[in-house]
């Protein structure tokens, strides 16, 4: 037995002369959510239809619910294009419903104008017929324990009573490439959810310091890249080991640069992997004056290494926000698992909060920048992370 799902999209129908562009995206990225199974995804007027095993209904819904650019979805009964099939489907779909569900109104979307009856004239005809076959109804235009909805497409009527939540958004590849700065905590996991939900497909770039973190953090922050493929589809996992970037920085330059010294190192190893890999933007999980190197002398100092475009969706968002959004997305459980990262290691005692760019770089010249940078770059390794 087959099942149906009626899925609509939002913002990229607003997008005139590129609306095509973006929905075609939209509908490959609904294609590699579910390749895997056997599901047939067909574009109709302003929407997309997903026809499947009801068997494969609860995953289906689940996969394509999380593509980024669908606002929402709905499993739908089908009807043929004449309307006592759409009044005999309506009374199908109403009987089972609970006995409770007792007061409606009915809300078409014609599409397809060659339809021999509007939108209206189907509200009535169809509501009526409810009446007369349903006794305990009652119509309550105002606030009725459910809607009947109808829209009559090009070949068929779907009809459906409720909808699931999609992520909304842009299709995830439709504004480019950004690079992920990945640690294993709550805030980087959810700045990249939101970038992927403005369209950015990513990259992910991690730094650990194995052997003074265990393989566990390394771990950690490929099962956090795998939840959020899930949104955006397969992302490639740089894992770059900055040890002896923190053990030179801790041996040679003053202990309250510490953090700052590091970040600069990894927004340049993050420039030139960009570089590599024709990406022109990063994404930080930074939120202004949530920690030492996050506020606004600090960030200042810090983005002043590297000349690429950063992005930081949370900026603006308090801790509560942030941790609200990580456990909607699933990604809360991961972070919280007590693995440090490299950040957690040779923390300053008092780490500087208003740093001096002229002492910051001052305190560099005693780094061996350009050999530091290549040797990271040269034993990253790279994995392709999917769900």
């Amino acid at each position: 037995m087959t099942s149906t799902i009626l899925i609509r999209f939002g913002e990229i129908a607003l997008k005139g002369k590129n609306r095509r562009y973006f929905e075609n995206v939209l509908l490959q990225n609904l294609k590699s959510a579910v390749q895997d199974m056997p599901v047939q995804i067909k574009r109709m007027h302003g929407r997309f239809t997903a026809t499947f095993s009801e068997d494969d209904a609860a995953a289906v819904i689940d996969r394509l619910s999380k593509v980024f650019g669908v606002v929402s979805l709905s499993q739908v009964s089908t009807a043929a294009l004449e309307l006592e099939a759409i009044k005999g489907k309506a009374v199908e779909v109403v009987r089972s419903l609970p006995e409770q569900m007792d007061t409606f109104k009915v809300e078409t979307r014609r599409s397809n104008k060659s339809f021999p009856l509007t939108s209206p004239e189907i509200n009535r005809q169809v509501g009526a017929h409810l009446l007369q076959r349903c006794p305990r109804l009652k119509v309550d235009v105002h606030r009725p324990a459910f809607i009947l909805f109808i829209e009559i497409g090009m070949q068929e009527a779907y009809l459906y009573h409720n909808s699931i939540h999609g992520p909304g958004g842009l299709p995830v590849g439709v504004t480019g490439k950004a690079m992920l700065l990945l640690s294993g905590g709550i805030d980087s996991p959810v700045a990249g959810w939101m970038a992927m939900k403005r369209g950015l497909s990513l990259e992910a770039l991690h730094f650990h310091s194995f052997p003074f973190t265990s393989k566990h953090s390394q771990e950690k922050v490929i099962e956090l890249c795998r939840r959020l493929s899930r949104y955006g589809g397969p992302i490639p996992l740089h894992m770059v080991n900055v040890a002896e970037i923190q053990k030179e920085i801790r041996a040679k330059c003053p202990e309250e640069l510490g953090i700052i010294l590091l970040r600069r190192m990894m927004l340049r190893i993050t420039e030139a992997m960009g570089k590599q890999r024709g990406i022109k933007a990063m994404v930080t999980g930074e939120s202004l004056g949530q920690v030492a190197s996050q506020t606004l002398e600090s960030m200042e100092v810090i983005s002043a290494a590297a000349r690429m475009l950063i992005l930081r969706p949370l900026l603006g968002l308090d801790k509560h926000e942030i941790v609200e959004k990580a456990e909607a997305i699933d990604t809360y459980p991961v972070s919280i698992r007590p693995f440090e990262d490299c950040c957690t290691l040779f923390v300053p005692r008092h780490p500087a909060t208003r740093p001096n760019l002229a002492r910051v770089e001052q305190a560099e010249k005693s780094l061996e920048i350009d050999r530091l940078l290549y040797e990271a770059l040269e034993n990253t390794e790279t994995q392709i992370i999917e769900y």
